[in-house]
């Protein structure tokens, strides 16, 4: 039916069947018909007015409308939003009779109608007072009369709205805010209400509105598309229910998507996540840029104007504060240093996620557009920086959620993460779930942060709730889906063979605490036997309970209670007192090298320090002296320093503070005591350290800085004091507390100290000092830092080389933990 057709059906059989007959009989669809029926609507409305005036001219009358109707966007069942519009002059005492005369024959139709009569005064008065008013005439969209009135009212409103956007812009930011709290996140609801849900319809509305002010625009890629995806949807509710709704009910699914042509139910929530995804994103980065502008402009003394159409920002050049090598903050979020080159730099991405994750700052929309347009492939497997750089961004807790959101915005995980694209925006039809399969495995991975101080390998715990649910959305079991599954991406990320194995019984057995303490009796030898064969190792239970109790936090408050935390660490416990009579763990140590001895017999006979320093390329296997070829640009640098000296109890914090104060940060590092010319011992201290950014420091300066602060000529904790203190303060990722335990049999020769910490400069200058004057010495440590957090091994011995007293290393270990929260 053409629309000259549907036009003469209107006028022979009326609007609504001239309405219904285009829903049902023209091949148009989405887009195409919302302006087909916002046309034949102006037509009808245009005639009604004609009618009601009776042959009098239409000057100093419009017919308006406003709202969706305004913005050309009928759906099926929308009601019409207009307002009559009178210049107040001699003709306002008969528009109220004007008014019904139009309103009746609307009504007699049975259409919907949400009318108003103002002059332009009360309009704008109206506007002034009721911010959803002023939203809606800001799509003010002149019908039929006097289009000169229509056009002074839009003008008239976009002035006010411009000059009161900074009052407004906030109304109105909190508005989505409370509307989000009452809704929830459209991304991830199994029945969502898909205008009034944040990512929704009405956000998109906000969106337009904020560019009407001028203060900001939303960022525009895929914005319209995923709009237009929204309202197509809600054309087939409307038309699937015959109702005026915009909740996408369960039962409506399958109808909604059959109309769209959709396979089913599961594909259609994936194309509404999709596009919610896309808004909600749209939004915070608009929303930000909107609070950015406006902090700028109250402060106006000495500014210019900048982007955006009249933001402000300070004359002179910007502050950036450096986070990591490539990253810097800028303005309250993350971007990248002017030096960054993401083209030869493919870490890049993940190092920026994690330091704007660990720095509670979010990553800037052109930033993270530059590394998807610019980044190449990481190779395989990944270099150890690359994985650290991803456990460190999971281990970010909450602060991690947004930064994955715009890594997500750009493609850049499925990039990093091809097996990602099978979760992704999939639903989870269990009323239990709160979240996608995709943002579960996040929200997991988020639990799992605060529990890191639970388990010796913090890094496997991050690592395995991300990947617990990977297998959804395959044949069969997902558990066993998963562990197929994460064999394959532990060995792309470059774990180790041993580390792979551990991650993929992790993910198969990742249910078997909840379900066997939920069906099995505990007091069953059985019961226990089925947990131990499983694990194998105390340290794969601990890091299976911890999983257990993340995967069920995050999956919602169904999951997790009193009564099953306590079932399931009842199981825990019986299974670890079984697993116990395996004996105590290895502690590591390993021969000492050539390098080692050489240094040691320097150190033995020349009394004082001897040190080598070797610069190699981050996660290599090698390097060179200093001086010799570097790594390609992009690479960080790493060192390999190692220092031997006849044994003083300072040694420790001195030599960790020394390479604190040049920003290297300590990525492992071993202490042994060696006797190689039975002159008596000698420490050696092998470090692997990586700079925070920039360079890496001269060999001999770090030789100097050495010598000196055991020589006492440099205060090195002043030194870290002072720069401490003059750091600026970000509201950062907060980190579960540390935890100092003895370990019990970790060795028969020493008393075991195990300290899991966030890793932050100085930490061990920080530990080696709250063990001196403590009268204990250190034989051997094991300093390992996994992601963001620290784990690290103390053997100690009293004053004659004895193990400490139970209650002595109780005690030593509060202390130290005590100096470690202050």
């Amino acid at each position: 039916m053409t629309d000259q057709q549907a036009e003469r059906q209107g006028a022979e059989t009326g609007y609504a069947a001239a309405r219904l007959a285009l829903l049902r009989e023209d091949g148009r669809t989405g887009a195409a018909r919302r302006t087909a029926l916002s046309q034949l609507t102006d037509r009808w409305l245009q005639g009604l007015l004609t009618d009601a005036l009776e042959g009098a001219p239409g000057d100093g009358v419009a017919l308006v409308a406003v709202g969706g109707y305004g913005r050309g966007e009928l759906s099926p069942r929308s009601d019409l939003d207009v307002v009559l519009l009178h210049d107040g002059g001699a003709r306002a005492s008969a528009v109220p009779a004007l008014a019904e005369r139009l309103w009746y024959p609307i009504w007699d139709q049975g259409v919907a109608l949400d009318h108003s009569v103002r002059d332009l005064g009360q309009a704008r008065k109206v506007a002034a007072e009721d911010l959803k008013a002023q939203l809606g005439l800001l799509d003010a969209r002149h019908i039929a009369g006097d289009q000169a009135l229509t056009a002074s009212l839009r003008s008239a409103v976009l002035a006010d709205w411009r000059a009161t956007a900074p009052t407004r812009l906030p109304e109105l930011l909190q508005l989505s805010r409370e509307r989000a709290e009452r809704q929830g996140e459209l991304a991830f609801l199994l029945e969502p209400d898909l205008k009034e849900a944040r990512g929704g319809l009405r956000d998109v509305t906000a969106l337009d509105a904020v560019a009407a002010s001028w203060v900001a625009d939303a960022p525009r890629a895929g914005l319209a598309d995923a709009a237009a995806r929204l309202r197509d949807v809600r054309d087939a509710l409307h038309l699937v229910t015959g109702r005026a709704t915009d909740r996408l009910s369960l039962q409506e699914q399958d109808a909604v998507a059959a109309d769209l042509g959709l396979l089913d139910a599961d594909i259609l929530l994936r194309h509404v996540y999709e596009s919610a995804r896309v808004i909600a994103y749209a939004a915070d980065v608009t929303w930000r840029e909107v609070e950015r502008v406006l902090r700028a402009r109250s402060g106006r003394t000495g500014r210019r104007r900048f982007g955006f159409g009249g933001g402000t920002v300070a004359r002179g050049p910007l502050e950036r504060r450096p986070l990591a090598e490539g990253v810097v903050e800028m303005e309250g979020e993350a971007v990248l240093a002017a030096p960054a080159r993401p083209g030869q730099d493919p870490v890049l991405p993940l190092r920026a996620a994690a330091a704007a994750a660990q720095a509670g700052l979010p990553l800037s929309l052109s930033t993270v557009r530059r590394l998807a347009a610019e980044t190449r492939p990481l190779p395989v497997p990944w270099p150890d920086e690359a994985r650290e750089q991803l456990i460190t961004l999971l281990g970010a807790g909450e602060n991690a959620i947004p930064v994955w959101e715009a890594l997500e915005a750009e493609d850049l995980v499925t990039r990093l993460l091809p097996d990602w694209e099978r979760v992704r925006c999939r639903p989870q039809r269990n009323a239990v779930h709160r979240w996608t399969v995709d943002r579960h495995l996040v929200e997991t991975a988020v639990r799992a942060a605060a529990m890191t101080r639970r388990v010796a390998r913090p890094d496997l715990l991050l690592v395995a709730a991300f990947l617990h649910d990977i297998g959804k959305g395959w044949p069969g079991d997902h558990s066993e889906a998963g562990e197929v599954i994460t064999r394959d991406v532990a060995a792309r990320i470059g774990f180790p063979k041993q580390d792979v194995e551990t991650l993929a019984l992790l993910v198969r057995h990742h249910l078997l605490l909840v379900e066997t303490a939920m069906r099995r009796d505990p007091d069953d030898p059985a019961t226990i036997a089925v947990i131990t064969d499983a694990v194998g190792t105390v340290g794969v239970l601990e890091l299976l309970h911890a999983l257990t109790e993340a995967d069920a936090l995050a999956t919602g408050p169904a999951a997790w209670s009193n009564w099953r935390s306590t079932l399931v660490a009842d199981l825990v416990q019986r299974a670890t007192a079984a697993l116990a009579g395996e004996g105590a763990p290895p502690d590591g140590t390993t021969e000492a090298t050539a390098e080692e001895e050489r240094l040691a017999v320097e150190a033995a006979r020349t009394a004082g320090p001897a040190l080598s320093v070797r610069a190699e390329a981050e996660g290599g296997e090698g390097g060179g002296p200093r001086g010799a070829a570097a790594p390609a640009q992009g690479e960080p640098m790493g060192v390999e320093l190692t220092l031997a000296l006849p044994d003083r109890p300072d040694v420790l914090p001195t030599v960790a503070g020394v390479l604190a104060l040049h920003r290297l940060t300590v990525r492992t590092a071993a202490i042994r005591e060696l006797d190689p010319i039975g002159a008596g011992p000698v420490l050696v201290l092998t470090w692997k350290v990586a700079t925070e950014f920039g360079d890496v420091p001269e060999a001999a300066r770090l030789r100097a800085d050495i010598r000196r602060a055991l020589d006492g000529g440099l205060d090195v904790t002043r030194r870290l004091a002072e720069r401490d203190a003059a750091s600026p303060r970000r509201r950062g990722h907060v980190a579960p507390p540390p935890r100092v335990t003895v370990a019990p049999g970790g060795s028969v020769s020493a008393t075991v100290l195990e300290v899991r910490a966030h890793d932050a400069p100085g930490l061990l200058h920080r530990i080696g000092r709250a063990l001196e004057g403590t009268g204990v010495r250190v034989h051997r440590a094991r300093i390992s830092t996994l992601g963001a957090d620290a784990v690290d091994a103390f053997y100690l011995t009293d004053a004659v080389g004895q193990p400490l007293s139970d209650a002595a290393a109780a005690e030593l270990a509060r202390s130290v933990e005590r100096a470690l929260l202050a």
